[in-house]
């Protein structure tokens, strides 16, 4: 069984004192994937040149010539780009398709030298909630096998909680990151919009996308926001803000805070019941402790969903139109002449799922519709927003469930897919209005099932967040 490293710093103390090395500990990770295959969390692993590097490293180590990430061995999300190796975004459409440049985030995280050790399934261009979508099938939870393990990130976050990788990184549009890493019992982080660049992301809903770490520790998510973090010339929608030292800045905040909790996690019986009690001990605790912690009414909790639906589904529809079988990727046989290469190609080359939301998007962008459906959610999307720097006028944060349930069975048969959409109903928040949110591992149920609980806080307030979140969960 391989060693679970709780933080980078904890690889680094055993690569200094020559307990381990580099290539030792990809060649550990290499195992657990080989070990833990029937999970599928992984579409490629990249084993042979993880090995390459890792020996480099190691001789760049003995020099004390090496980066911020020196020891980190990650995986990255179907979606993004790494130079000269495969993306499909888990779809039959790109399958083959081999990328001709880097994420930004790629090149930063490989100029500290993180080692990437392969790219992880997800559901079909992040488009899911269970990871049940992808072209390449679902990806099992590995604290039981029958269990989904959250979606879009689900692959990237089962590597990290079965020990595959140390940490990786995955995309967030309306709880890509969070749910996933609440099923899988990790932290995952959705830093604000245009905090890190989308360059090099295949694009689902340009002005939700986000991308976050997944790891097993604040410290280490701390550490790599920073790294990936910043202004880029190639993506518009980065802010220009100065990126914090996040991991030197790190410290258990010992300040007493006002917190604020939807009270309809508690209220709501579609909250699942050891969720909601998990909520109340936190609240407890957090109380004992000396916080101010307050029930608040969001009065607009039911347009969420809707909301973020219609807007994501209209960027996607936009987004995926590039997907036409004539420039890249899948091309159907059955093709005959430039309209039946488009229909056919793009027929057979999505998946269910994605051509819904496809439909779904074209529809409400459709002259008769845009103004009853596209334009509203719009306005509805600012008075969320207002609503929600309205509450971070008084409170510091806002404390919710990550998901109304645990991670449900593969499968579970749900006929119609609104169902599975309100699942989203506590991350799409964070999503609507670009807040930085965190999801943090809160013990498992009474069937061993990890649960997750989510902070957000205001624009840009990663490192208050961080560090808050670096208490609780010493809590």
């Amino acid at each position: 069984m391989a060693k679970f490293y709780s933080s980078l710093s904890e690889i680094k103390g055993g690569l200094q004192s020559g307990k381990i090395t580099v290539e030792e500990l990809v060649k550990d990770y290499l195992s657990q994937i080989e070990k833990n295959a029937h999970l599928n969390a992984f579409n490629e692993v990249f084993g042979q040149e993880a090995l390459q590097q890792a020996k480099d490293l190691d001789k760049r180590l003995k020099q004390g010539k090496t980066g911020k990430l020196a020891g980190m061995v990650i995986a990255i999300k179907d979606n993004i780009c790494y130079k000269d190796h495969k993306v499909s975004a888990s779809s039959k459409i790109l399958a083959g398709f081999k990328s001709i440049y880097s994420a930004t985030i790629v090149e930063r995280l490989l100029a500290e030298d993180a080692i990437i050790i392969g790219r992880c399934n997800c559901d079909e261009f992040a488009m899911g909630a269970s990871n049940e979508s992808s072209y390449y099938g679902p990806v099992k939870n590995y604290a039981d096998e029958t269990k989904v393990s959250g979606g879009s990130s689900g692959g990237s976050a089962v590597a990290v909680q079965a020990g595959m990788c140390h940490a990786a990184i995955g995309t967030d549009t309306g709880g890509s990151v969070r749910q996933p890493a609440a099923f899988c019992g990790v932290v995952g982080l959705k830093p604000t919009y245009g905090r890190i660049s989308r360059h090099g992301l295949i694009a689902y809903a340009s002005s939700f996308d986000q991308a976050g770490p997944i790891t097993r520790s604040v410290e280490d998510a701390a550490l790599l926001l920073e790294v990936m973090a910043g202004a880029d010339e190639y993506d518009s929608t980065t802010a220009q803000k100065p990126v914090p030292a996040y991991a030197a800045d790190l410290k258990k905040s010992t300040e007493k805070k006002k917190i604020a909790y939807l009270q309809e996690s508690i209220s709501s019986p579609g909250v699942d019941s050891e969720v909601k009690n998990t909520l109340i001990n936190a609240i407890d605790k957090l109380r004992a402790e000396g916080h101010t912690v307050k029930p608040i009414a969001f009065e607009y909790l039911d347009y969420l969903v809707p909301a973020y639906y219609i807007l994501v589904t209209a960027e996607a529809s936009s987004n995926l139109a590039r997907f036409d079988g004539v420039h890249y990727g899948y091309r159907s046989p059955a093709a005959t002449d430039l309209v039946t290469t488009y229909k056919k190609s793009r027929s057979d080359g999505f998946g269910k799922e994605v051509k819904r939301r496809i439909m779904l998007g074209t529809f409400v962008l459709s002259a008769g519709y845009y103004d009853a459906y596209y334009a509203k959610a719009q306005k509805v999307r600012r008075l969320i927003q207002e609503k929600t720097d309205k509450i971070f006028e008084e409170y510091d944060f806002i404390l919710m469930p990550t998901a109304p349930e645990p991670a449900y069975s593969i499968g579970k048969e749900v006929t119609d897919p609104v169902v599975s959409y309100l699942a989203d109903i506590f991350t799409v928040q964070a999503s609507l209005t670009g807040v930085p949110a965190i999801s943090l591992p809160s013990g498992n149920n009474s069937k061993g099932l990890p649960l997750g609980l989510q902070l957000l806080a205001k624009h840009f307030n990663e490192q208050e967040l961080l560090n808050f979140s670096k208490y609780f969960m010493e809590l």
